[in-house]
């Protein structure tokens, strides 16, 4: 079975996860059948010692996790009508628009693994799109996946146009839709379980609304936010 490379450490994500949440997460020693099965193929096919947290939330429906992973391995985590940098591009971006510092710690730490510059992820973080490191092309398209996650049902054959004008392909479009549409997903079930941020990034380049979601998590499950030379060593490099 050919392995795909973690897109980070996962080793953080472990402490973070045994700590208190809202509901309950299906921790690896206490899966079982399908549960256990699908965690080992996670870690098999991403070359993870652990399986992440978002993961742990989607075990309690089996099925469920079993459609997130082939999702990861066949959506989020690889190349395909847009590239792994502007897929998470998308994800810190909407992640950022719905206050889920989980989310977005995770996908700025992916996206910085893409090359992804400190300036970019910051204006991320911080919905700054009209800084010099958003290229004019990406803005045109995280301006899109604004629309779609606060009012998609102004989308209109213009807004496509717009796109289309800026260099983006109909498929692209689509890829970028189906992204931003997981991500409310995900950030919602993130958030409603109570996942704490795994902090891979300074935090600095958390805008002050997730700082102070992300301090609510540790005054009530008693996180420690590790050391930035601790978080730069569990940002591993992607091919």
């Amino acid at each position: 079975m050919k392995k795909t490379q973690a897109p980070a450490d996962a080793r953080n994500d472990r402490a973070a996860t045994r700590l208190a949440t809202n509901l309950p997460l299906v921790q690896e020693d206490a899966a079982t059948g399908t549960v256990s099965r699908s965690y080992a193929y996670y870690r098999e096919r991403f070359g993870r010692p652990d399986v992440p947290g978002i993961l742990k939330c989607f075990a309690t429906h089996p099925p469920l996790l079993e459609q997130m992973i082939a999702l990861a391995s066949t959506l989020l985590f690889t190349e395909g009508h847009l590239s792994r940098r502007v897929k998470e591009i998308i994800a810190t971006y909407v992640s950022a628009l719905n206050n889920c510092s989980y989310c977005l710690d995770s996908h700025a730490s992916f996206l910085r693994s893409q090359g992804g510059s400190d300036e970019l992820l910051s204006a991320l973080s911080n919905g700054t799109l009209d800084a010099p490191s958003i290229s004019a092309k990406d803005r045109q398209l995280v301006s899109f996946a604004r629309k779609i996650t606060n009012e998609s049902y102004k989308i209109t054959p213009d807004d496509i146009q717009h796109l289309n004008d800026a260099g983006w392909s109909q498929l692209q479009i689509a890829e970028a839709t189906h992204i931003t549409a997981l991500f409310a997903f995900f950030n919602r079930v993130a958030n409603t379980f109570g996942l704490p941020s795994q902090h891979r990034l300074d935090l600095d380049l958390i805008p002050t609304s997730l700082k102070e979601t992300d301090e609510h998590i540790k005054s009530r499950t008693g996180t420690d936010v590790p050391s930035r030379s601790r978080r730069e060593s569990q940002t591993q490099r992607l091919p």
